[in-house]
């Protein structure tokens, strides 16, 4: 292939990946909006889980998810405002790597996201204390119906819930190719959202 063409065409990483991840949603069987997201404890170890994507904001050059601030990933966040994900899918054999300093998204805006959402999951997002020891299924449950006789029908956002965006300062796009040769580029910049990407072909 000639270089940066075809799937790779584009100067702008942050749009390469919304096209890609919209390509995604057509072909991938479930949640192609799933991340792989690290972060670090305060010893330095890092923690990894599935989370979902649910913005890429183009003109901000930034991805945004939502999640509890109390727990762990919220609190390693606060305490170390950096992250990395990857978001790879199968059905197009194509991966994209992020990295970059983490922000909280404004209160307006998580208010949105959040009034978007199920009851139930907005139910949940209150009787959830995420990460924390639980005693057993039943005690959640149990939770969940005293979160759901107090709160409604139209419950407010929990103020210890809300959005993260990531601010990357480097992007990989990957592509699968034959006999393992595949295609790599790195996209990087000294700070968010200032000045032009630099762009490197990289070993696969």
């Amino acid at each position: 292939m000639a270089e940066r063409d075809g799937i790779f065409a584009g100067d702008d990483p942050v749009a390469i990946a919304a096209r890609w991840l919209e390509e995604a949603t057509a072909s991938e069987p479930e949640d192609p909006n799933a991340i792989a997201l690290a972060t670090v404890d305060p010893d330095g170890l890092p923690n990894v889980r599935m989370v979902l994507l649910k913005e890429i904001e183009i003109g901000q050059g930034a991805f945004v998810f939502y999640t509890n601030f109390e727990g762990k990933k919220g609190r390693e966040l606060a305490a170390n405002p950096q992250a990395a994900f990857v978001m790879h899918w199968k059905s197009l054999r194509r991966q994209v790597r992020v990295r970059g300093p983490v922000e909280r998204v404004s209160d307006e805006q998580a208010d949105v996201y959040y009034a978007s959402r199920s009851l139930q999951s907005r139910l949940g997002a209150w009787a959830s204390a995420q990460s924390r020891p639980l005693e057993s299924r039943g005690a959640l449950m149990a939770e969940v119906a005293k979160v759901t006789a107090s709160k409604g029908v139209s419950p407010r956002r929990p103020p210890f819930w809300g959005g993260f965006r990531i601010r990357p300062v480097e992007i990989e796009l990957w592509a699968d190719g034959a006999f393992r040769l595949h295609d790599r580029f790195r996209f990087t910049r000294d700070t968010p959202q200032t000045g032009n990407w630099a762009v490197a072909r990289l070993n696969p």
